[in-house]
């Protein structure tokens, strides 16, 4: 047996474009946790997925996010995928 780790990316985005972006990323199938970092790399909010949380269940997540944007100026959108 192999344990294989996830695969971390990074986006920096400014605070306009973090609901949008993501939005997208919830749509690729392979993503396991969402981390959205402030400026002084400070985690705001988590968002963990799973294969059954989508539609309605993500709107309280997306009106955060919302709210959030509005707060902050620049962050880093930090993005766990699945290993492959």
């Amino acid at each position: 047996m192999t344990d294989k780790k996830p695969r971390i990316e990074e986006f920096e985005v400014n605070g306009d474009k973090v609901v949008e972006t993501v939005k997208r990323l919830i749509h690729e199938r392979n993503i396991r946790r969402i981390t959205i970092k402030g400026e002084d790399g400070k985690t705001l909010i988590e968002i963990p997925l799973t294969y059954g949380v989508v539609g309605a269940a993500l709107l309280p997540v997306l009106a955060a996010l919302g709210a959030l944007a509005a707060l902050v100026t620049h962050c880093t959108i930090v993005v766990e995928k699945n290993a492959e």
